[in-house]
C-alpha cells in the first residue's frame, strides 16, 4: 500500500508539475492559484471561474481533447490564467472583520 501524502506534499508536487490532470473539483483550485496548467476529466466543475479566469480546462472523456491540451501544455501554449480577485489568501481577514463588525453594533 502506497502511503497518502499530507496536504503540503501533494501543494509541492501540483506547484512543480508541468501540469495536472484531475477528475476532482478541489485540485483546479490550487492549479489556478499556483498558475499550474490543469485538465480536468468532468464536463462540468463547482469552480466554473477556475475555467473563465483561471488555468483550468474541462475535457470530459474527450481523448482527443485531452491529447490536443496536452500538447499545448508540453509546447508551453497554454492560457495564462489569472487567480480570481477575492483568492488572495486574506478570506479570514475579512471574515474576521465582518465578524467584528457585527459584533460591534
Amino acid at each position: 500500500m502506497i502511503d497518502p501524502l499530507s496536504y503540503l506534499e501533494f501543494m509541492y508536487l501540483i506547484k512543480n508539475a508541468k501540469g495536472v490532470i484531475t477528475d476532482s473539483g478541489g485540485i483546479t483550485e490550487e492549479a489556478t492559484v499556483l498558475h499550474i496548467p490543469c485538465l480536468t476529466l468532468r464536463n462540468s466543475t463547482e469552480r466554473p471561474e477556475t475555467v473563465t479566469i483561471g488555468t483550468n480546462e474541462l475535457i470530459g472523456n474527450d481523448l482527443d481533447k485531452l491529447s490536443a491540451f496536452l500538447k499545448k501544455i508540453i509546447d508551453n501554449k497554454w492560457k495564462k490564467g489569472e487567480v480570481p480577485q477575492l483568492w488572495d489568501g486574506h478570506t479570514s481577514e475579512r471574515i474576521v472583520n465582518s465578524l467584528l463588525s457585527i459584533y460591534a453594533k
